[in-house]
């Protein structure tokens, strides 16, 4: 099935341009994105809860704001989609998992709280595989999401359903969270744009973790001065993460549209194979870069490949250690027994999925005694290669090009059952995340199948104002054809 253009909102600025000066309500905002859901949430299955009374709730009170007279915030009546691995504060909040049936979060992830502050308006929790582990959200209890430009094919993941809610123009704003590759992945396979900060940048206060030193939340926009906007307004240091970094949101705005002039650009060969469509994407981007005026050389980067095993390695160890709360005793699904150890053991057979059960058992296998040192802790030393190796490449470059992905978007079911096959979806996406650097996927062009192809710009840690000045040039670069929204 053909994509065409749906109806867009608006920019972000635009949308709440709008609303501040009373030309439009944030109620009405409100109710063409909510018309938009019942259009489409039939075919593309982007929620797993639709928060109507909350929403218009929240709209309600942006406009008593602006009645006032004050200002309700940069996002003053955006539409918003929120990844269901956030807290909200007496709504579901369930990760795509049975085990965290009928839980209500008794508060608000920083994230929430900061988008409400600024105005934006939550409709409610995305689809995304079971506890973010997949790359299709095919691993999701509730069932997949589709992806609007084609619903035999799935929208990437984790973060499916936020980024197939952008791309349809259900909504312009989303928040996912990225791992190795589940904001960017999705991004590229969707045809939106995708950010992962630094780590630390955003507070993960509120983000039900996954593997605690990779995770990071951001946001999915249809441009990238929408995501740089949302990327101000969600970033910046909080008292409640200790890993986050004590330094204000980073200034991305004003310095956007400086052009790529003089910026020293590395092109990463080892990730542009022959015959590869998305590397060829790459390689046009390159040469619009150069174009512009920035100095574009081919770089290796070889300990990069080493990214993929470290990766698969250390998260389903973190995972296994973060997700060993999840017991039938405190919260959750509660599967009883005649003792405490079948009820738990009761609670996790039927609460987890399959794809959960193989990260859980990989990573305590990867920790116990005896294999620690052959597995764990070699997968920390690659960590540290491939940190050096971005060190030494950021000496001669200001940012990195690779593809986002390996492939566009893939049919379902026809990497489910092959694991190894799915986990390389993640390949380019996995290095930066090892190594804490932010990274963004910008849609540059359509393959010959007419589906959207992703170019990844890496920058070193706390580069996100030069990455998001090279994402500005590609997207000003690449055909309007190649980006959202979409309609099925």
């Amino acid at each position: 099935m053909t994509a065409t253009p749906a109806p867009e909102l608006g920019s972000l600025a635009a949308i709440a341009a709008c609303v501040r000066t009373g030309e439009r309500s944030a109620r009405a905002v409100l109710a063409t994105s909510l018309e938009r859901v019942r259009e489409l949430e039939g075919d593309l299955h982007c929620f797993n809860e639709v928060t109507i009374e909350a929403a218009e709730a929240d709209a309600d009170a942006v406009d008593r704001i602006v009645r006032s007279g004050l200002d309700p915030g940069p996002l003053a009546g955006v539409p918003v989609a929120l990844k269901d691995n956030l807290c909200t504060v007496g709504i579901p909040t369930t990760c795509s998992s049975k085990i965290l049936a009928g839980w209500l979060p008794p508060y608000d992830a920083t994230v929430v709280s900061r988008l409400r502050d600024a105005g934006a308006v939550a409709i409610g929790k995305t689809n995304l595989d079971e506890f973010a582990m997949g790359s299709s959200t095919e691993n999701s209890a509730f069932g997949p999401t589709r992806n609007p430009w084609d619903l035999g094919r799935v929208p990437g993941g984790s973060s499916g359903g936020s980024a197939a809610a952008v791309a349809s123009g259900i909504v312009p704003l989303a928040l996912g969270s990225d791992t190795g590759g589940s904001i960017r992945q999705p991004a590229a396979l969707c045809g939106i744009v995708g950010v992962k900060p630094t780590y630390g940048v955003v507070s993960r206060y509120g983000l039900i973790a996954f593997a605690s030193s990779l995770d990071q939340i951001g946001p999915f926009a249809t441009t990238v001065a929408d995501a740089a906007l949302a990327l101000e307004v969600i970033a910046g240091h909080d008292p409640m993460d200790s890993t986050s970094l004590d330094r204000p949101a980073p200034s991305l705005l004003a310095t956007l549209h400086d052009g790529v002039s003089g910026l020293r650009i590395g092109v990463v060969a080892d990730f542009l194979s022959e015959e590869s469509e998305c590397g060829d994407a790459v390689v046009s981007a390159a040469e619009a870069l150069a174009a512009a005026g920035a100095k574009v050389d081919e770089v290796r980067i070889p300990e990069l490949l080493l990214g993929l095993p470290a990766y698969y390695v250390i998260a389903p160890a973190e995972a296994s250690s973060n997700l060993s709360r999840y017991d039938g005793v405190r919260y959750g699904l509660r599967v009883d027994g005649p003792d405490a150890e079948t009820m738990n053991a009761r609670t996790r057979g039927e609460g987890f999925g399959p794809e959960v059960k193989r990260r859980i058992m990989m990573g305590t296998y990867a920790l116990s005694a005896g294999y620690y040192d052959a597995y764990y802790g070699q997968a920390q030393k690659a960590r540290t290669l491939v940190i050096r190796a971005f060190e030494a490449a950021y000496q001669d470059f200001d940012v990195l090009l690779t593809p986002t992905t390996p492939s566009v978007a893939f049919p379902f079911g026809s990497k489910v059952d092959d694991p190894i096959e799915m986990y390389m979806c993640d390949l380019c996406s996995i290095p930066s995340s090892l190594a804490g650097h932010p990274a963004a996927s910008v849609p540059f062009a359509l393959n010959p199948e007419g589906l959207p192809i992703g170019v990844q710009v890496l920058a070193p840690a706390l580069g996100e104002a030069v990455m998001m000045r090279v994402a500005a040039s590609l997207e000003a670069s690449a055909p309007r054809s190649a980006r959202g929204p979409v309609t099925p």
